[in-house]
């Protein structure tokens, strides 16, 4: 019976290690939050963006990553990285790329700037992108379904995360509370 289980971990590791390793290092967390309109990731290595831009035919880049934030686990942003993706952005004909250099909860004039970016339909399709790619762009994309498709802000707050229990979009959390309590800006003028 202990062999079995032990089995059944091993298995179960393997998986979900394999998972990770799929995620974070070869698809780089790239998800599609709506098809054809918006999609999240972490860092795209510079000679692998141009694929999935034109793979998934996306004409903007929102990069949420700015340097010199102090906290290199979250944020382990450095400015040659940024530099290099914008310049391989700008070698792609009609992509534009937008710097909206984020903490993990937005700031006011982070969110002023992601909806101008939004509210514009040329922009779109857009991918949303952190460094890693399950914080900040995981937030933004929460904000999109809140803002952009009328979704419940904890349903968008749960559903934008695989596991939201026990992270830092848990109620609790600094994440889980900034969406738990968002208000939209069509409430917001009621």
């Amino acid at each position: 019976m202990v062999k079995k289980i032990l089995i059944a971990v091993l298995v179960a590791g393997a998986i979900f290690g394999g998972k990770y390793v799929y995620d974070m290092h070869i698809n780089h967390n790239f998800e599609t939050i709506t098809e054809g309109k918006v999609y999240k990731s972490g860092v795209i290595p510079p000679d692998e963006l141009e694929a999935y831009i034109k793979e998934n035919n996306i004409k903007s880049v929102v990069d949420l990553r700015f340097p010199g934030t102090g906290d290199l686990e979250n944020n382990p942003e450095v400015p040659e990285e940024l530099i290099a993706e914008k310049e391989a952005i700008a070698k792609i004909p009609g992509v534009n790329y937008y710097n909206n250099g984020s903490d993990q909860v937005p700031k006011k004039h982070n969110l002023d700037y992601f909806f101008k970016i939004m509210d514009d339909s040329t922009n779109y399709p857009v991918l949303i992108h952190c460094y890693h790619g399950v914080g900040r762009a995981e937030m933004y994309s929460a904000i999109y379904r809140i803002e952009y498709e009328g979704m419940d802000r904890d349903e968008a707050r749960t559903s934008t995360r695989f596991l939201t229990k026990w992270s830092s979009f848990d109620l609790g959390k600094p994440k889980g509370d900034f969406l738990h309590s968002y208000i939209s800006r069509k409430d917001s003028v009621k």
